[in-house]
């Protein structure tokens, strides 16, 4: 049937039945696209980018698990299920919201750099490898794990269930093996080419012959290593990583193989309690970690949007997206100046996070061209590959969890007998001297994963996020203008075209290219958009892929009684699911 007779029969369907909204007709045509409905729930919701994850942290719920709990759960089978962006050997930043407190908690789970390993040695080793900056693979970008420490420190603070029961579905699957996504499949199939020569166990641990052959979509894959790391997890909780049988083997293999981790760094790795910083936008007031994550880009973003009219803009218009990329590449400058490690540098938070300063930068924005070059600008120094997850209980509590490995899988490192790859995070530092992000010792990097959330006159709105180093403040700006600006339901938010701005300031040294960076957009874009964007000087271009993955968990009250609204977007494998 033609489109043009589909679309007048479904008009007049939703006319029969009274359903002749602005929304729903916007619905029926296609003006605000979605892959799926919603997912509604009364007692508890977890999404996930992979549904046997997703059914995890259900199952958990279901048998009286909290929020925080199911979160584990959920993550622990990711780990395993999607290792192509995550699992035990990479960090993890969380934002709880403990209901009965009406509160936000925030923990900072990443690792931090050897201490054995000083800044004359690291510049010594990349001088052999004749590069300036550090590599995405081998032992230089490793850092110690933090995503253990922190499942633990969740756990004891707000887990109901025993944490060997959290982790007893992925350790089930890690035994009995299961049967690969078709997403994650292709990223897979890039292990044996980017870890070829590297030590250690990678075609042991996750190829199906130990030679090279990657799981295809269906195929079932199998990790007894990754069981048996976390069976000890369960049994002995954080100590059953950071000491012991696994710190050993760590020690042992990185000084056999030239790598630099010892067990001392284990031994003392520790997370942070952190207050979550927000900032308000037209109301709602957003969440996100401070540094050395990268979530206050997301606020700096939004509080210079703030000045703008974008729901008379216009949906992706070119004013609309010629004033979110100009906005991105003002907070990029800070980002790449200010955002490190607390603990090394002192960082200009409320400077940066003040409206009066978002006012100063706004003004740099010329409506007509695209900035070929921004500086950070002066911030008053008033004080010092990827997963995403979230989860809501009967009890009202939610968690926003992100996790990862960094680039893909990782460094490629894989210890005999464990079952996980560790994290390239490392690559994230500078190697520039005096820069506030720049590499020492027992130092936290830069980081690029955030969770985010949401609340509405003192109240849970939403846990969100987006997926996908760089994007992800950007992403984070677009599934919350999509909803408060553009009236997207949650769904819609994240299945909607974006957009991406690359060639910027970076932490680790880089400058932004002479040609002001470049936009890359999805098809859904309109054309019209590209070309005024074009006319502005921006250099645009088109890509399928980088643009992240989302879940979020809204809250909606109806009759008195809150329901869970939830969602998962079409670029991944995911699931949004309740009961």
């Amino acid at each position: 049937m033609h489109k043009l007779p589909c679309l007048i029969v479904s008009f007049l369907i939703a006319c029969s039945f009274g359903e002749t909204s602005r929304a729903q007709i916007d619905r029926i045509t296609g003006k605000n696209f979605a892959t799926r409905s919603e997912v509604v729930a009364r007692h508890g919701m977890v999404c996930t980018s992979v549904p046997a994850a997703t059914q995890a942290g259900l199952d958990i719920l279901k048998h009286g698990g909290s929020a925080v709990d199911a979160a584990i759960a959920a993550n622990a089978t990711l780990g395993l299920m999607e290792p192509v962006s995550n699992g035990v050997g990479g960090d993890l930043f969380a934002i709880v919201y403990i209901a009965k407190e009406n509160k936000l908690y925030g923990l900072n789970g990443s690792g931090r750099s050897p201490l054995a390993l000083s800044y004359e040695q690291m510049k010594a080793e990349l001088a052999k490898l004749k590069r300036e900056t550090i590599p995405p693979t081998g032992m230089l970008p490793i850092s110690v794990p933090g995503a253990v420490d922190a499942w633990a420190e969740l756990h004891k603070k707000f887990g109901k269930l025993k944490l060997s029961d959290d982790l007893a579905p992925a350790i089930r699957y890690a035994e009995e093996g299961f049967p690969v996504t078709e997403l994650i499949a292709y990223y897979w199939a890039f292990g044996p080419r980017i870890y070829k020569g590297l030590p250690g166990a990678f075609l042991e641990t996750y190829t199906l012959d130990g030679k090279g052959n990657t799981p295809a979509k269906g195929d079932i894959f199998k990790n007894p290593a990754l069981a048996k790391t976390l069976r000890l997890i369960g049994e002995k909780g954080r100590d059953g990583f950071y000491k012991g049988e696994v710190a050993d083997k760590i020690d042992n293999f990185m000084q056999a193989n030239g790598g630099f981790l010892r067990k001392a760094d284990f031994e003392k790795h520790t997370s942070t309690w952190v207050d979550p910083v927000s900032t308000n936008y037209r109301g709602y007031d957003v969440f996100e970690l401070p540094p050395n994550g990268q979530g206050i880009a997301t606020l700096q973003m939004l509080n210079i949007l703030e000045g703008f009219d974008l729901h008379a803009m216009g949906c992706n218009s070119p004013e609309t997206l010629h004033a979110m990329v100009e906005a991105k590449k003002i907070v990029w400058a800070d980002r790449a100046k200010f955002y490190a490690d607390p603990a090394f540098a002192k960082i200009p938070l409320a400077g940066l996070l003040s409206k009066n300063y978002a006012a100063e930068r706004r003004k740099l924005i010329d409506p007509n061209r695209a900035a070929k070059k921004v500086e950070a600008g002066n911030p008053a120094l008033n004080q010092g590959d990827t997963i995403y997850l979230c989860t809501a209980d009967d009890e009202g509590n939610m968690v926003s969890l992100i996790q990862s490995n960094y680039r893909g899988m990782g460094s490629g490192i894989v210890v005999p007998g464990l079952g996980f790859m560790f994290q390239d995070r490392g690559e994230l530092f500078s190697m520039e001297p005096g820069h506030a992000n720049v590499y020492a010792p027992g130092k936290r990097p830069f980081h690029t994963i955030i969770p985010g959330f949401v609340m509405k006159d003192g109240k849970p709105w939403e846990a969100f996020g987006v997926m996908g180093g760089g994007m992800q403040p950007q992403g984070h700006v677009q599934v919350i203008t999509n909803q408060i600006d553009f009236g997207l339901n949650v769904q819609e938010a994240g299945d909607a075209s974006r957009w991406q701005h690359e060639g910027d300031n970076e932490p680790t040294g880089e400058k932004m290219t002479e040609s002001g960076g470049y936009v890359e957009v999805e098809s859904g874009i309109p054309y019209e958009t590209v070309r005024e964007l074009r006319k502005k000087g921006h250099d645009v271009r088109f890509d399928v892929g980088g643009y992240g993955g989302y879940q979020a968990i809204k809250v909606e009250m109806h009759d008195g009684q809150r329901v869970y609204v939830g969602a998962s977007e079409s670029r991944k494998d995911g699931q949004a699911a309740g009961y």
